[in-house]
Parts: C-alpha cells; structure tokens; sequence
C-alpha cells in the first residue's frame, strides 16, 4: 500500500561507538538545499539534469506575416542584452504588450522559435490565462511545472510559491533558458518565475504596459500595435491565396477597417471569405457592416466602445451567426467547459454526441479560426472567444439545457478520472458509487498504466478545474467524488499542495450536501494532503474527523485506512505509542475484513512502531509474520520493505550476518519489482551494517547509492538519513571535516521541515564529529539543543536517546 510505506526507524550501531545510533525519519519532507560534499562521495543540491531539455513552446501560426518592425525590434534587444556591455548580474526581460487580439502570442512564439537554439538548457513556456473567465494560474503552480521540466524530482519541490522560486533561481542558475510567459495580467503575476541566471531570456505578453517590470526590473517594451492597412491585406491575402487571389484592393482594405487591423478579427474574417470562394467580397464585406449594430460589448473586454471592442465584438458575431445550427452550439456549448483546452471526448460529452461528429464540429470551429488545435485532438480557445462563447451559451441555452450539458462533461470527467486510477495505481482507495453517466457520453478507457497516467498529466488542470466547477453549479457529488476516484495517483505523483484547495473544495461540497460519507472520504484525503506537505496537526485533525465519520456510518473499510493513515501521521512526529494503538486498531480491522495484503502491511507497520521504541524482541515478530504474509500474497515492494525493517532489527541485536543476508533479500526483491525507492532503503541499510561489521569503504559506496537513488525519487528525508550515516562512516574512517560535512547537511535537511525528532539526533552527531575535530563550544551548543528537543518526547526510546546525549555532554565525547 502506498499509504502504509512510511520507511522505517534504521538505526545504526557502529562498533566502535560513533555517537547517538542512526534513527531514520519518516514520510515527506521538503526540499534540502546542500552543496557539494568533499571526501570521495559528491551529493548536489540540484535535481537539475544537465541532459534535460525542456522544448515547451507551441507551434508557430502558420502563415505567419507582417511583424517586421517589431521582430526586428526584438532582435536588437536580443542582441544588445547578449552583448558585450551588458550587465553581467541584470536580468533579461522583454514584454511584448498591447491590445486583445493584436497577434501578441503569435509574434512572441514565432521569435521565441527563430532564436531557441541560442538557449542549450531548453525553453519553458506557461499560458498564465491573465484574461481568461477563470481565475488565472497561480505563480506556485507555474513553478512546480517549470521544476518538474527541468527533471527536479516531485518530493523535492517544496511548499508554497517562496520557497518554490528559490528553488527555480538555484536549477536556473549559470543556465541558458527561454522563458515564455504568455497573457500575464500584472507585473507582480510573474516577478516569482523570473530565473536566477542574467543568461537566461523572459519573454512576457500582456495586454498591460508592464510598467511596473520596466521600472522595476529593466525590461524593454515593445509595443504590438494594431495592423496597417498594407500588413492587413497581406494577412489576409496569405490566408486566401488559394481560393480568392483575384480579390479587389479596394474591398480588402474595407474588411481591413471593419477588422481595426487586429490580426484575431482579420484572420476570421479570411478564413470565412476563403470558405465561400464565390461569393462576392463586396457582399460580405456587407454582411459584416450590418452586423455591427446586432450585439453588446462582451463581458471580456469591459464594454468597451474603442474601435478594437467593436470589431472584435462584430467579427465574432458575424462569424458565430454564419455557423451551422449544430455547430454554432457546439461553440456555445464548449464556453461552459471548466478549462481552457479540452479534447474531443469531452466536447462529445458536452454535446451529447459521437466523436467522430464532435471532431467534424471542431475542425469546422477550428477552420473558421474559431478555435485552435493545440494537440492531436485537443483544441483550446483565444481567450475573447471563450468569453464570447460563454456568453452565447447564457443567451441561448436554456438553464436546464447548460446543467445537463455541464453534468454530462463533469461526469465523463469523474468516470474517466476513475478509470485511470484503476489502471494506474493501486487499489488502496475508498470505494466511491459514482452516478451513471448520459446514455450518450462513453468516458475514457486505459489498456495499460502508462496510457491512463499520460492522459491524466494532460487533463489534471481540467480536473482541478471541474471540482471548483461542480461545487459552483450544484454538482457536489462529482465535486467531492472527482479528488476521492484520484486519491493515489494524486498522492503518489503530485507536488505537495497541488490538490488541496480542490480537496477543500470537496469537503465544502459534501457538507454542503450533507452528505456524510463524502465527508469522510473528503476528511482522510485531506489528511494525507496534509502529512504529505509535513502540517501534521492538520492531518492529525482530518484523520481523526475521518475516523469519527466513517464510525457513525459503520463503514470498516473507511476506518482501517483512516486509522492507518493517522498512524502514519503519528510516526512522522516520532508519537510512536500513538502509532503503535492506531496500527493495531488498522491491524484488527483488516482482520475482519479478511483482506491478506492489508493485514501484512499494517502488521509491518506495527513492527515498525516497536522498532522506533525499541521492543526489539517484538518488532522481530512482528516484521517476520508480516514478510511471510506479504510474500504469501506476492507483493514483492511491500515484502522488500518488510525484509528491510527486519534487517534492522537483526543489525541492532548484532546479528550482522543475518542482517546482511536479509537486507540483500530486500535489494534483490524491489530490483526485480523495480522499485527504486525500495532498493535505495535496503542499501542504505546495507550501508549501515557495513558500517556496523567495520567495513568503511564498502559502506560510503553503499551510502552513496542509496542516496542517489533518493534523490531520484524526490525522497530528501530519507537521502538526509543517508547522509547522516555517511557523516557517521567518515568519522569511523579517521575524516573528521568531511564527517561534520554530511552532519551539517542532515541537520539543516531535518530542520527545514521541522522533524524534532530526527534533529535532535543529527545535532548529537554532529556534536560528535565537532568534538572530535576540536569544536566543543559548538559541540555542547549542538547536544543542548538535542537534549531540549528530546525533552519532549517520551517513551523508552527518547529516555535511551537522551541518556547517550547526556553522557556524551559529561565526558566531552571523546571518542575512540
């Protein structure tokens, strides 16, 4: 079970005695920031690959035209800001700013495309959605995607949009990157994405001056105005070459002023006069006039009455109005979808249609440059027309015909979301009774994994959307169902935080409908939230709430996970009788469930709770019942990780033989399942029995591995615990700098998300280390702290772990 791999107490007992035994923390953690390490064995602090290219840029318009001057302009600055007299330290920004429907993204991506290659570590590029009817997205999301593409594992990306863009200042650091940041609405939207490298270039667009990031930053403006006359013909020319080259000069320039030159109306204008090859340009070009008077200033552009407003409003209009009826409400329709881009199925279940029909609607849409295709069948709109289309859908659907048409996409969105997870993780989730779906709307399907988590990484913003969406509109069902379907993928995949104010959401949801096994299953997927980003009196609360609803509704199932869940909780604060009294409670309930695999991880679980207090004998039995029941069940992770806990246990007692033999077991079993984050726990406790049996350079390289391994996983507690023990061997070894090194390192990784417990026991072996290089006012500095932080713990555990500190204080820790 995913939520049961809570990774262990691994303690480590060297002969001889190299201070306080190694007791390795649990779950989560946030990001370490380190440096290089001397000595033999090198950790970094970025997760930057330097083969890792990210290539986001869409695709440039085709037929794209006109812009001389201002890629010219572009070009200059480029070039300046690359020169020889530029400021080494100052940032490069170029905003490229102007009206709605100016062509600012196509002139930005086409030269963004023509200068790439200047940019060797890859180009990033995010739609912020400035403009758009929904909220725009957030700096710290757009950060966690710019980490993820440049390969920072998703356990090291930390918490919050601070932390978040240091850490995106580091990876960029001394790199060559293009930034893209398209439709951003204020200065202070992108000041968190800007990159830590003055040889990296940000382009932004907005239909804002950007002051603010001129004056502020030193970026350079340059405007994107409306078309001349000349370049507006031309534009519309390239778009009708082949069906209507004979077209008068005259008329064309009339369209090009009843277009006001912007590019977005001029392009919709060609593309429906190349539509009607035969039709006199002098009749559309009346069409259009008369059209002008037919409607109102869209919501989008403020009820504006500048020549732009008008003509975007009477082109749309125009345009719209010359539509099929079939298509003209798909358009409509498709301004009710809870995000900006959306493949065909979901436009199929908005319509309530077949997708071969909704695809010969969209590409019609698409023709008309009513939308545009941003993928193999994936469309999304220019923002003003998501707007125009949203407001078409509230003038001519009826308030029943937009709900259904609305439930009908949410639902394909739940029953989809719920098809991958079954076909991407593992069964570990509460049961969820979704609603059947429209007779007409067929939800996704996955022949494997891999499929079902690709198609879920496309639509997660969708999905994300979608909860805000029901809870909105009434849907409360789907909205606390569609976090609840996804609750693996979401914790085994996702950064810290990414889901919760969804999860929120569907907790309002379900009480809103008063629904309580909503509210329970909303209570323990916010608990994990909770643990996973280290708040874990927040996830303490949830759990417990959790516990007590699923209590009222006799519901077993929902209490054995929720009590495992707060175990696990509990374990992470070292509260480990808590941990102990919730194991056996889980432990129980999947006894009477008559559920093997259950009963095997929560019995490890158990044995991992005596192992962190020390009952050695009973952790011992314990772990063995649970490795024989795991491998009975064949569930080779979970058996490796029972095999690795047992391996400790046999450490501490001095069986290095045993312990040895068993930990290679554990090794063997997750390389054949690969699983890599199980593999990396049975080295490190490889390394530690190595290190145990006096053998210092097998155990630094076995170290070494295992904290590679968690790095590449996104586990920074656990690659801290590896340090740690590599402080530990190079003191056994005589190296004494590089042994307060790895120290320091493990000390600040455990402080950084406030893990007492593990800090406590860092800081008394960096005491050690100091005192035997000579540092002892640091040293008695470093074991006070350890001493108060120990302090408040109980058990037998903490009494051991603060008698040795203590010990060492009174005798100044001499050493071996």
């Amino acid at each position: 079970m995913a939520e049961s791999r809570s990774c262990q107490d691994q303690e480590a007992e060297c002969e001889p005695p190299g201070g306080i035994r190694n007791e390795l923390p649990g779950l989560a953690g946030n990001v370490v920031q380190t440096g290089q390490v001397s000595g033999g064995v090198h950790f970094h602090a970025s997760a930057f690959a330097p083969g890792v290219r990210p290539a986001q840029l869409p695709s440039p318009v085709a037929g794209f035209v006109n812009r001389v001057a201002e890629l010219r302009s572009l070009d200059t600055l480029a070039e300046a800001e690359s020169g020889a007299h530029r400021s080494a330290a100052a940032m490069r920004i170029i905003a490229v700013v102007g009206t709605a429907g100016a062509g600012k993204t196509s002139l930005a991506v086409s030269w963004a495309h023509r200068i790439k290659d200047r940019f060797p570590d890859g180009q990033l590029y995010v739609n912020l959605h400035g403009y758009d009817p929904v909220p725009p997205v957030a700096a710290g999301e757009v950060l966690g995607r710019f980490l993820r593409a440049l390969d920072v594992p998703v356990e090291q990306i930390p918490v919050g949009e601070e932390p978040r863009a240091e850490l995106f200042r580091s990876v960029t650091a001394g790199r060559r990157v293009l930034l893209l940041l398209d439709n951003a609405a204020t200065a202070a939207s992108i000041r968190p994405l800007l990159p830590g490298s003055a040889h990296c270039l940000v382009a932004v667009t907005s239909r804002t001056r950007m002051s603010g990031l001129v004056a502020r930053e030193g970026a350079h403006r340059v405007s994107v105005e409306t078309l001349s006359q000349d370049e507006s013909i031309r534009l519309m020319r390239t778009v009708m070459a082949a069906y209507r080259p004979d077209d008068d000069e005259a008329e064309l320039a009339e369209l090009a002023r009843l277009c006001a030159g912007l590019p977005l109306a001029l392009r919709i204008v060609a593309e429906r006069a190349a539509g009607r090859p035969h039709m006199a340009l002098r009749d559309l070009i009346a069409e259009l006039r008369d059209q002008s008077g037919l409607w109102d200033a869209l919501s989008a552009t403020g009820g504006s009455d500048d020549d732009e407003a008008d003509a975007v409003r009477t082109v749309f209009g125009w345009s719209y109005r010359a539509l099929a009826p079939q298509v003209a409400r798909c358009f409509r329709l498709l301004g009710l979808h809870p995000g900006p881009d959306f493949r065909v199925e979901a436009a199929a279940a908005l319509l309530r249609a077949t997708p071969v029909r909704a695809r010969r609607h969209l590409d019609t849409l698409a023709g008309a440059h009513l939308l545009e295709e941003c993928g193999h069948d994936r469309y999304q709109f220019h923002d003003l027309l998501r707007a125009f289309a949203a407001e078409q859908a509230r003038r001519e659907e009826p308030a029943e015909a937009r709900h259904a048409a609305l439930g009908r996409v949410l639902g394909w969105y739940v029953h989809s979301a719920a098809a991958a997870a079954r076909a991407g993780s593992n069964s570990y989730t509460l049961p969820v009774t979704l609603e059947s779906l429209d007779d007409g709307v067929v939800p996704a399907a996955f022949d494997d994994g891999k499929a079902a988590i690709a198609w879920y990484e496309t639509e997660r913003d969708n999905l994300i959307a979608a909860v805000s969406t029901a809870s909105a509109t009434g849907m409360e069902r789907i909205a606390w169902q569609l976090p609840a379907v996804l609750t693996m993928i979401i914790a085994d995949r996702e950064l810290a935080g990414t889901w919760l104010p969804a999860q929120q959401v569907a907790l309002a949801s379900a009480r809103r409908a008063g629904d309580r096994y909503g509210e329970a299953v909303a209570l323990d997927n916010l608990g994990i939230a909770y643990r996973h980003l280290y708040q874990l009196a927040e996830a303490t609360e949830h759990f417990d709430a959790a516990l007590i609803a699923f209590g009222e509704l006799g519901d077993s199932f929902g209490r054995v996970r929720a009590a495992n869940g707060l175990g696990v909780t509990h374990m992470l604060a070292h509260r480990t009788d808590e941990a102990a009294i919730c194991f056996e409670q889980a432990l129980e309930g999947a006894h009477e469930l008559n559920e093997p695999v259950y009963v095997g991880a929560f019995t490890r679980n158990l044995g991992w709770a005596h192992l962190e207090r020390d009952d050695l004998d009973r952790a011992e039995t314990l772990l063995e019942r649970s490795a024989d029941l795991l491998a009975d069940e064949g569930e080779q992770l979970e058996w490796a990780e029972a095999l690795t806990l047992l391996a400790a246990v046999h450490r501490r007692l001095r069986r290095y033989a045993l312990a040895e033999e068993t930990a290679e077991r554990a090794l063997a079993l997750s390389g054949e399942a690969d699983g890599t984050l199980f593999q990396a726990l049975a080295l490190l406790e490889l390394g530690r029995v190595a290190l145990a049996r006096r053998r210092g350079s097998e155990a630094l390289n076995l170290l070494q591995q295992a904290a590679v391994l968690f790095q590449r996983v996104g586990r920074s507690d656990l690659q801290a615990s590896a340090w740690d023990a590599t402080g530990e061997t190079y003191l056994f070894l005589g190296r004494t700098e590089d042994a307060v090194a790895f120290h320091r390192q493990a000390s600040a990784a455990f402080r950084s998300k406030d893990d007492s417990w593990s800090l406590a026991l860092s800081l008394a072996r960096l005491a050690t280390a100091l005192t035997r290089q000579g540092n002892a006012h640091e040293a008695r500095e470093h074991r006070s702290e350890a001493l108060r932080l120990l302090a408040t713990f109980t058990g037998q555990a903490a009494e051991a772990r603060r008698a040795e500190v203590a010990a060492a204080r009174a005798d100044g820790d001499p050493g071996p």
